[in-house]
């Protein structure tokens, strides 16, 4: 039987996209006043390490209380949590406005502000994917999967193209305005839909309980549920080769060629992503998706160990549009999985367990990436070094080779981890072991099922 709550498809389909398109041009603005924040913070104290920890306030709310974030997700209406995310958003926006406005805005006031807006902001995406489910019929995960990869392709493609444009004439304050104006689009197209509310399951009603229950029981859902598990690890092994990769990338480009080449292999890269989500939006992706996400990753791993073989800028190039290319394909079709096997109900805390789990992967690569570079590979690569004569006849030896040879093992350590992950039956056949979900009505007296 249909959920009662539920929307008829034509009208769940209008709603999502009035959110998405709220969503997108939202977070189209956090990610330019995140880059707006970054230049003035550097502009103003030229320390790279305090650049740094912008990147590590917005992270570090998602890892620290996206559990307690996910609770509240299926505590609360969908629809309220992101419009309080989003209030959260513009008064945080409306602080660093106000400290601009009356000229006491200083770098050390940037990290607390940041750092309580993530804390707003680690209830949006939870909330927006979980939405998405009561929203889309099942066939269409896979599109509105790749239709949530756009809005990340947004924040990393056009944000800092509009932000870098704009920042020279309107300057911080300019910005963090256009910022503000965009949560009040996002609210105002949240006030014009309903999002109706999960039916309950067995899993929903086992999850019940007190608060700190409900956030453990994420964590409880995934791991007892091994094809689950192994995706959620597997992605945080490919998060974690991609933010050491996107660490080295810099400066291996550098090491030979120009900033001006480096600008153009990066817009390059935003391009793919952009076009690998149009794809998958387009797509949808095939019947056996698990296919498509092991391939994927595959395929990330191959282009990512192309970038650090050689000194080639079309190469490289080339190799950073694929990368980026699969990325939302492979994380489209992921998330669509994820949709399909987790009970509505749950999907909110779920998805923050394995969304802090995969997040908790970059802080490490950012500790350890420049120490094993710099300390590690680069001598291992010196002209006259270890490996200068085995490895570096294929590699080349000099300043930037030892970055390319970490690059190249980051890698082949992500094509090992999909061939041990489709090895692995559990993940291989998680679309035939777990059952879809239902949204069902239980009515009152009847038994509760969670599964067809």
């Amino acid at each position: 039987m249909a959920n009662a709550t539920e929307l008829k498809p034509h009208k769940g389909r209008l709603a999502f996209g009035i959110v998405w398109f709220g969503q997108l041009i939202s977070f189209i603005g956090s990610g330019m006043t995140s880059f707006a924040l970054g230049v003035w913070v550097y502009q103003e104290t030229g320390s790279i390490t305090q650049f740094a920890l912008i990147s590590f306030s917005i992270v570090l709310p998602s890892v620290a209380f996206g559990p307690l974030a996910g609770a509240l997700v299926d505590r609360w209406d969908r629809r309220q949590v992101m419009i309080i995310s989003d209030v959260g958003g513009c008064l945080t926006i409306l602080s660093v406005i106000l400290l601009l406005l009356f000229g006491e805005l200083e770098p050390w006031h940037i990290y607390p502000l940041v750092f309580i807006g993530g804390i707003f902001d680690t209830l949006r995406w939870p909330a927006l994917t979980a939405a998405t489910t009561q929203l889309v019929p099942r066939e269409q995960f896979g599109r509105s999967s790749g239709m949530l990869q756009i809005i990340q392709a947004g924040t990393v493609l056009v944000s800092p193209l509009v932000a870098g444009a704009l920042v020279g004439n309107v300057g911080l304050r300019g910005i963090v305005s256009i910022d503000f104006a965009t949560f009040i689009f996002a609210i105002l197209t949240l006030l014009l839909v309903r999002i109706p509310r999960p039916a309950t399951t067995s899993d929903g009603l086992t999850g019940k309980g007190s608060l700190l229950h409900e956030t453990a029981f994420g964590w409880k859902y995934i791991s007892a549920r091994a094809g689950l598990f192994a995706l959620m690890i597997f992605f945080s092994i490919a998060n974690f080769t991609m933010q050491m990769s996107e660490v080295l990338f810099t400066p291996l480009f550098l090491s030979f060629a120009s900033p001006v080449a480096l600008g153009t292999a990066m817009s390059l890269g935003g391009i793919g992503y952009l076009l690998g989500s149009v794809v998958m939006s387009a797509w949808g992706g095939p019947e056996r998706r698990v296919h498509v996400v092991i391939g994927s990753m595959f395929l990330l791993g191959l282009f990512m160990a192309l970038m650090g073989l050689r000194t080639s800028i079309p190469l490289i190039t080339f190799s950073i549009f694929m990368v980026t290319f699969f990325l939302p394909i492979g994380s489209g079709s992921s998330q669509a999985i994820w949709q399909s096997k987790v009970a509505p109900d749950v999907q909110g805390r779920v998805f923050a367990i394995r969304q802090a789990i995969v997040l908790a992967t970059p802080p490490i690569a950012y500790l350890i990436a420049g120490p094993l570079a710099e300390q590690v590979f680069e001598p291992l690569l010196a002209v006259n070094g270890p490996l200068a004569g085995n490895i570096g006849r294929i590699t080349g030896v000099g300043p930037g080779r030892g970055i390319g040879l970490l690059l190249l093992s980051m890698g082949l350590l992500l094509m090992l981890a999909s061939v041990m992950s489709y090895l692995y039956p559990r993940l291989r056949l998680i679309e035939d072991e777990l059952p879809d979900m239902t949204t069902e009505v239980i009515p009152a007296g009847r038994s509760i099922t969670a599964t067809t």
